[in-house]
């Protein structure tokens, strides 16, 4: 009883191509109606994932720690997610990544319409297919102060040649890159790495065969050359996920810290704790 946890509800916009786009939205438990709040956006993966209303939402992400310091926490059904039938889970064939923008971005306009957050102070994150999103919003849009990208594709087809399900990058952009690099250069977060000015965090399991690490450290590299403030977390030993506590903890203080310094201004240090205690 003692727990802090969020307050979650499911929110509903129009996208810019007008689909409708459902989110969930938590709230800390001493929300202030008329306030207006930081903004973190965090973003499935999949993307047939979905993120539902429920009162302790984490993975490395703190969420509820994040609530607990005034702020709200945006979670987007965009399009592709499961459960809202067949045409929506089409919404994003040869519109990867720019229909997720879309989804993502007037999600944000919506929040602040209703006049709940302060635009100024936003970040956004995600693992996966949410990585990748946060990986395209990092290199086409300056909205948010930082970005954590998680296992995340910045290259369709650097993805392609090296992911242990080729498959499902012809589903979703319906050819290889060699008979239409239209839609990869489309589609790819590198394509606008000139662009970028957001601050972003990249973390990554180093033997990932799903989202293999070159994806990471070409984002990390384009990063550095265009003088973006970046650094690069890579989980030894560890696939696709961070699946051990210790290690999930620490990924968790890496966006801690991050979103901490950009958001808030703030040094945070990792505690350490001595091998010998």
């Amino acid at each position: 009883k003692n727990w802090k946890y969020s307050k979650s509800e499911v929110v509903s916009w129009k996208s810019k191509d007008g689909a409708t786009i459902e989110g969930v939205l938590h709230k800390p438990m001493d929300y202030q109606p008329g306030k207006k709040y930081p903004l973190l956006v965090s973003i499935h993966g999949g993307p047939t994932g979905i993120s539902i209303p429920g009162p302790v939402p984490a993975y490395v992400y703190p969420m509820l720690q994040w609530l607990d310091k005034g702020a709200l926490v945006l979670q987007p059904n965009y399009r592709g997610s499961a459960g809202y039938g067949e045409d929506f889970r089409k919404l994003n064939v040869e519109n990867l990544g720019v229909g997720d923008a879309w989804d993502v971005m007037s999600g944000i306009d919506y929040l602040d319409r209703e006049g709940l957050i302060d635009t100024d102070r936003m970040g956004a994150m995600g693992w996966s297919q949410g990585g990748y999103i946060s990986a395209f919003l990092t290199t086409n849009t300056s909205a948010f102060k930082a970005i954590s990208v998680g296992a995340g594709i910045s290259n369709w087809m650097t993805y392609y040649v090296n992911t242990d399900i080729h498959p499902f990058t012809r589903q979703y952009l319906k050819d290889t890159p060699w008979e239409n690099e239209e839609i990869y250069r489309k589609t790819s977060p590198m394509t606008n790495i000139n662009n970028a000015t957001t601050p972003t965090l990249i973390q990554h399991g180093e033997f990932d065969r799903r989202v293999p690490i070159p994806n990471a450290y070409e984002l990390y590299q384009g990063l550095q050359d265009v003088g973006v403030d970046t650094k690069l977390v890579v989980y030894k030993g560890f696939g696709h996920g961070i699946t051990k506590p210790k290690e999930r903890l620490a990924a968790m203080w890496h966006n801690w810290q991050w979103f901490g310094k950009y958001l808030w201004e703030e040094e945070i240090s990792i505690p350490a704790v001595d091998e010998k205690e």
